[in-house]
């Protein structure tokens, strides 16, 4: 069996397969050995979708820090009522 590519999967990607995964595993036709296997790659992928979103939150912070001080600013919805 091929191993999978050590490269992490951008954050997109990584939901999409977890998303897939839930949905095989909700069907109930695996069998347990597989589901386990399963199980195991979608906490793999949620792991590296919490570390994504743990980068980009700081990412966030480092931009909005001015003179050393973090000024958060209040989210301005773009809802135009459609």
């Amino acid at each position: 069996m091929a191993k999978r590519s050590s490269k992490k999967p951008d954050f997109e990607t990584a939901l999409s397969e977890l998303e897939s995964l839930v949905e095989q595993m909700e069907q109930g036709d695996l069998s347990l050995d597989e589901s386990l296997k399963q199980f195991e790659r979608g906490v793999q992928l949620t792991r590296a979708c919490q570390a994504a979103l743990k980068e980009a939150e700081q990412k966030v912070q480092v931009l909005l820090e001015k003179d050393g001080q973090a000024t958060l600013e209040p989210f301005q919805s773009d809802e135009s009522g459609d």
